[in-house]
């Protein structure tokens, strides 16, 4: 079985890597783009049983900083 977690930054927190994307986007030429949010994308292979409860408690306790990041988990 496989989990996909995505984590981003919470709307509200600076996002220097988004900004400096935005930035460069705009280098290059490509002037529509208005604002960059930069996140990480984790894939789990689980072991048969784990539950979604669990890959919640991965992100809880490592997989994201709850205090700045926020999660959603995709089990499949």
């Amino acid at each position: 079985m496989k989990a996909t977690v995505t984590v981003m930054l919470k709307q509200g927190v600076l996002d220097p890597q988004g900004e400096a994307v935005r930035h460069a986007l705009g280098t290059l030429g490509f002037e529509g783009v208005e604002g960059v949010r930069q996140g990480k994308v984790i894939e789990l292979d689980l072991a048969e049983g784990t539950s979604e409860a669990d890959v919640t408690s991965m992100c809880e306790k490592l997989l994201a900083n709850t205090v700045i990041e926020s999660y959603r988990v995709e089990m499949g």
